[in-house]
């Protein structure tokens, strides 16, 4: 069963453009009966296994935006073992209701974006974008238009690494459905630069997201089996290696809107999985 909600999870989040790894921590506490705390932290795991797979298989074909990652990733960086640390200190109904809304929120963004933009569902975190055109990197918050180590285009990107990078810590999220408008927002780059840039930041926060889990959690709690998170990260890589096989042949309009419901349905289903849940 782990090694399907690991392929699932890889699989997920190489067939979308953002919002992918939100499926982790619903499939681990309704499918697998994990607590939300250890889902959490398994989540980040194998979220950031499958990225990290997918940004080395992916190399030389993504036109990543390095600048821009780089200033997300180290100001997330910062912020995920805080957000690591809130939410060993919020009540499970607390962490529950959480993601519960922010889980929701994301599926209406899905739904909506699958139906304004239908052209933007073919470009994931799996695909081949080496032959897309790559717009300049520059930045609206510049006085010159130019990314470069400007203050108000820096406050942003900053701005926003702390906020994925304390949501990837709290809730085992990576993070992409900041990312990706938040990159679109300051700069004139393509959605395939966006996505491309997402998926290398979300492998370095959810990396130091797990590893904070790993000393708030796991020093006091043994719980935590090793073999049961290398079924996860296993099926997570092999998730994201079928994604990158399957992606321009069922990546559409359809397919986000298909996730945008499952996605839904997951978040009520870990709502009521302490009711409805045989211990």
């Amino acid at each position: 069963m782990l090694l399907i909600i690991g392929i699932v999870i890889g699989l997920v989040l190489g067939l979308t453009g953002s919002g992918g790894s939100v499926f982790a921590v619903p499939l681990l506490i309704v499918l697998a009966g994990i607590s939300i705390e250890h889902a959490i932290g398994l989540s980040l795991a194998t979220v950031a296994a499958s990225a990290i797979f997918g940004t080395v298989k992916l190399r030389t074909k993504q036109p990543v935006m390095w600048l821009p990652a780089i200033i997300l990733s180290l100001s997330g960086v910062l912020a995920a073992p805080v957000g690591q640390w809130a939410g060993s200190q919020l009540s499970v109904l607390v962490l529950t209701l959480c993601f519960v809304v922010l889980a929701s929120t994301i599926a209406i963004v899905m739904w909506r974006k699958a139906m304004q933009c239908p052209d933007s569902a073919t470009i994931t975190r799996a695909s081949d974008l080496s032959n897309s055109h790559s717009g300049a990197a520059t930045c609206r918050l510049s006085p010159n238009g130019q990314f470069k180590l400007k203050p108000r285009c820096m406050i942003g990107l900053v701005i926003g690494g702390l906020i994925v990078g304390l949501l990837s810590g709290l809730l085992g999220v990576g993070g992409g459905f900041i990312i990706i408008p938040l990159l679109l927002f300051l700069s004139q780059v393509t959605m395939q630069q966006a996505v491309s840039t997402s998926l290398v930041v979300i492998s370095v926060i959810s990396t130091v997201g797990f590893i904070s889990y790993l000393f708030i959690h796991h020093s006091s709690d043994k719980t935590l089996a090793y073999p049961l998170l290398s079924w996860l990260v296993g099926g997570g890589i092999i998730g994201m290696f079928l994604g990158q096989i399957l992606t321009n042949k069922i990546a559409d309009a359809r397919l986000q809107k298909s996730f945008a419901i499952a996605l839904f349905l997951m978040a009520l289903m870990m709502l009521l999985s302490p009711f409805i849940l045989v211990k």
